[in-house]
């Protein structure tokens, strides 16, 4: 193995590691243990989903913050930053001061949405010059780190661990995990504007500047799309399966759909429109979101689980190259205005199942319509990239030896 090809490997896997702890522990951890807390009575639904909305509050002004810290700031440093910070945030949550959660949710959000952009940006400077797509495998962390939180909490929900035990645990882990990689993340000499996957740099074509905006809305529309599922798939299959071992393993299916998803970007085609794999990615996820509303057993909620959490993370990967296609330059601010709008779709997410909830006879029959109304989401997002190509296709540069050959015909 060559140096670059060992250089290329590393980068992957701190990339991976950094996104499994800032999406998997800081934003996502929460998923798993929500059962340990309500079996504990130490909240309820309502205070639920208090909590998910202040991360998710968090993760939009930590996007935000991101499009404005300077280009010039060590990149890595800030990386270390949101690594120790989530740590911390994490083994906060085992105090049990309920006036104290919501702060703490909504920091670990602020961080969460600082490392995800800064771990992305970072990895995909490094990788701009690997010879495969081999970026998307960054990606992968998020998925990894839902599958392992998932994973490690289901054993400790048949241990009986408490639900403060559950979040020490969990900052342990992203301790060691932190360490693996401390050393990898370096500051960069350079952020090269390149493209890493579907969409080539010779095949740019024209930039509209309402393109960035409709764009932006489309990847919003994921964001409420997915989260209502990433925030209740456990509770759902609480009320599904009561006091039944099955409960436990339908996140886990959710990570590991994401990780699959992740891999599979890889293996994407340079040639062809990068729109063309987000609109995939969405009515996938869209038909897995609606499977669990009309298929209620566990094989339905399996196969919904596993379609949800397929594109999850491979959307983010072709989100954030796409962006770098249509804004090559200060690409770290566009992917935190991309971020930003991700984070209101997902802001609005459990707010809208409270707000059925208290109109509907059932919980169950409030997830269900809450789902539906996700799952339609996502087809207009889709809708929304049909209407982007056909309104801005994508034409081959000229080749300009040509140009030059042309010019010098018409003068002679």
């Amino acid at each position: 193995m060559s140096e670059h090809t060992r250089n290329y490997v590393a980068v992957t896997f701190a990339g991976s590691v950094s996104l499994a702890i800032a999406m998997g522990v800081g934003r996502f951890a929460f998923t798993p243990i929500l059962p340990i807390m309500l079996h504990d009575g130490v909240l309820d639904l309502h205070l639920a989903s208090e909590l998910a909305t202040a991360n998710y509050v968090g993760y939009l002004v930590g996007a935000l913050a991101a499009m404005i810290i300077p280009k010039k700031w060590d990149h890595a440093a800030i990386i270390h930053a949101t690594l120790i910070s989530t740590v911390l945030l994490t083994a906060a949550m085992a105090v049990p001061i309920q006036s104290a959660w919501v702060s703490l949710r909504f920091l670990a959000g602020v961080v969460s949405a600082i490392g995800f952009v800064f771990t992305s940006g970072w990895c995909l400077a490094e990788l701009s010059h690997s010879p495969s797509s081999i970026g998307s495998a960054i990606y992968t962390g998020p998925g990894a780190g839902i599958a392992l939180t998932g994973l490690a909490a289901g054993i400790m929900t048949t241990m009986g661990f408490s639900a403060n035990a559950a979040w020490l645990i969990f900052a342990v882990m992203s301790a060691m995990l932190s360490i693996l990689v401390w050393s990898i993340f370096q500051k960069q000499k350079s952020s090269p504007d390149v493209f890493a996957v579907g969409t080539s740099a010779s095949k740019i074509g024209k930039v509209s500047r309402s393109e960035v905006p409709l764009f932006a809305l489309a990847y919003g529309l994921a964001g409420f799309g997915y989260i209502i599922t990433a925030t209740y798939l456990p509770v759902i299959a609480k009320n599904t399966f009561p006091n039944s071992a099955l409960q436990t393993i339908f996140w886990p299916a959710f990570g590991f759909a994401a990780v699959a998803g992740s891999l599979l970007a890889a293996r994407v085609g340079k040639a062809v429109d990068v729109r063309l794999y987000l609109i995939g990615a969405y009515v996938v996820q869209a038909v897995g979101v609606a499977l669990s509303v009309v298929w209620h057993s566990a094989v339905g909620l399996t196969i919904s689980s596993v379609l949800v959490g397929l594109p999850f993370t491979a959307i983010s990967y072709f989100a954030m190259n796409e962006v770098r296609r249509i804004r090559s330059h200060h690409h770290a601010r566009y992917m935190g205005l991309l971020t930003a709008v991700f984070a209101v779709g997902q802001i609005l997410g459990p707010p809208s199942v409270g707000l059925i909830l208290r109109h509907v006879d059932s919980v169950e029959a409030g997830f269900e319509l809450a789902l539906g109304i996700a799952s339609m989401t996502l087809v207009i997002g889709a809708a929304i990239y049909v209407f982007m190509i056909l309104s801005w296709p994508l034409t081959k540069k000229a080749d300009p030896r040509i140009h030059g050959l042309n010019r010098a015909r018409t003068q002679a």
